[in-house]
């Protein structure tokens, strides 16, 4: 049986990354995003927001912690996994989450455009280490 794991996400962070670090030393960012998604049921507009949580390892999560901050839009794509564990009192527990393989900082308006009224490409974008053209977002 063939399985494949892909997510993509555009959403705001809800508070600002939450950096530590491995034993051996590897940088780890935490993340929630927000997703909201609209939708029309009879005449009225419903809005659903779907609040993920997303790890970030390495380079990535060290700029992730010193360019992101709550309220900034990101686009993230990666895998989906879920982690198991034991609380106290030996209750089972488990979680979904998104282990980033890129993220990709979404300027405000403001930030993103120059004097010439051009958009410019943010110094903050971060991409794995197979790298993409920071234009290519289709949208």
């Amino acid at each position: 049986m063939v399985s494949y794991s892909k997510v993509i996400l555009i959403g705001n962070l809800t508070k600002d990354p939450e950096i530590r670090y491995t034993p051996s030393g590897t940088p780890v960012a935490n993340l929630r995003l927000a997703v909201n998604h609209k939708y029309k049921q009879g005449e009225d507009l419903k809005e659903e927001v779907c609040y993920i949580d997303v790890v970030v390892f390495g380079k990535q999560a060290e700029n992730c912690g010193q360019y992101l901050n709550k309220g900034q839009s990101v686009i993230v794509d990666g895998r989906l996994q879920e982690r198991r564990w034991e609380a106290e009192g030996g209750q089972k527990r488990s979680k979904h989450e998104v282990v980033a393989q890129s993220v990709r900082f979404i300027p405000k308006r403001s930030e993103s455009a120059g004097p010439s009224g051009k958009t410019e490409a943010a110094p903050e974008d971060v991409e794995s280490a197979q790298g993409a053209d920071s234009n290519d977002v289709p949208f």
